[in-house]
């Protein structure tokens, strides 16, 4: 899998999600490894964005390999398990990114 087609996977999922009522969210993910890159999920307005694109007012950055975070967001693995081993990094507040987790199963 390349990161384009993570992001585009991500957007996918991101489309399942009903939105309506969650607090405000906006999660930078950093992929890092041979098929790195950065994008952005933000919740807002009851709306999911997906966009390749850095997140400077961001509630928090999870960084992880490719691999990694594929095997989250199909849920091949546990988030605070992927944290306590060093397989996910965060940034910012992570009940955040334990809210991030939540969204996309």
């Amino acid at each position: 899998m390349t990161f384009n087609e993570l992001v585009e996977k991500v957007r996918g999922l991101a489309g399942k999600v009903d939105a309506n009522g969650r607090d405000f969210l906006a999660v930078q993910v950093n992929i890092e490894g041979k098929e790195s890159g950065v994008f952005y999920v933000e919740v807002k307005d009851g709306r999911i964005n997906v966009e390749p694109y850095d997140y400077h007012d961001r509630s928090c950055a999870v960084t992880m390999n490719l691999t990694n975070f594929n095997k989250l967001i199909d849920g091949k693995l546990d988030p605070v398990l992927a944290f306590t081993t060093g397989k996910l990094k965060v940034d910012g507040d992570i009940g955040k990114a334990l809210e991030f987790s939540k969204l996309l199963k």
